[in-house]
This record gives structure tokens, C-alpha cells and sequence, in this order.
């Protein structure tokens, strides 16, 4: 067994898929709609999916929002440097919601960001 995705549904798709595609540098995998059920999906990764972990956008399209709800935390991304991943989603105008430094008790560098729909993404530098 494997973990395949992760589905996150977005009021947004176009603007969802540019946030992790440009800011995030995800590919975008596959995308179909589905006339009959009034929803699209698009699969973004920094894989294929036969090789890794991705993550399911949906759209369905009479929702333009979602309540995010407190059961959800967030997605973790490693990045090389979490400052400099902080200052060009910035740059691109994302939004940083906590800056990069050493987590709390511990030495580890992170930060978080928060997708188009409130979704938050970590960032865990590499260790050296």
C-alpha cells in the first residue's frame, strides 16, 4: 500500500492551480472535467503520481468557497531554504503566515503559507 493523494476541494481552480504551480513549483499532472457531475479535478505534484504522493484539487462548480473546518492542519513541503521560499511567495504576493525561523522548542526551520483557500502548507528546510 501506498498513500496516493490528498484532496482539497477549492472554490477556485484556475487561481488554486497557479498557486501551487507558480508559487509552490508543483506541475500540474492531469486535469478533467466533469459536465455530468458539475465538478473538475486536477492533480498536482512534484511527481507523477506512480512515483509519489500528489494532491487532488476539486472543484465543484456551483461552490465558490469552503468552510475550512478545525479537523484539517495542513500539508508539509521541504524546501532548501525557508526564507528564501518565504520571500518569493511573497514577491509573487502569496500570503506568509508564519515566518521562517527555528519551531518552537526545537531547531528545525519551518514557516507556513496559506493557499488561495486558506489551506496552510509548511515549509521544512532541509537538514544540512
Amino acid at each position: 500500500m501506498r498513500l496516493l493523494h490528498t484532496m482539497l476541494r477549492v472554490g477556485d481552480l484556475d487561481r488554486s492551480i497557479a498557486f501551487y504551480t507558480e508559487m509552490l513549483g508543483m506541475k500540474l499532472l492531469r486535469r478533467e472535467d466533469y459536465p455530468d457531475g458539475k465538478f473538475t479535478l486536477a492533480f498536482v505534484g512534484y511527481t507523477v503520481e506512480r512515483d509519489g504522493t500528489v494532491i487532488e484539487l476539486t472543484h465543484n462548480w456551483d461552490t465558490p468557497s469552503y468552510d475550512l473546518g478545525t479537523g484539517f492542519g495542513h500539508l508539509a513541503v521541504e524546501v532548501e531554504d525557508a526564507y528564501a521560499a518565504c520571500d518569493k511567495i511573497k514577491a509573487q504576493g502569496g500570503k506568509v503566515v508564519r515566518e521562517a525561523g527555528p519551531m518552537k522548542h526545537g531547531t528545525t526551520v519551518i514557516a507556513f503559507v496559506e493557499d488561495p483557500d486558506g489551506y496552510k502548507i509548511e515549509f521544512i528546510q532541509k537538514k544540512k
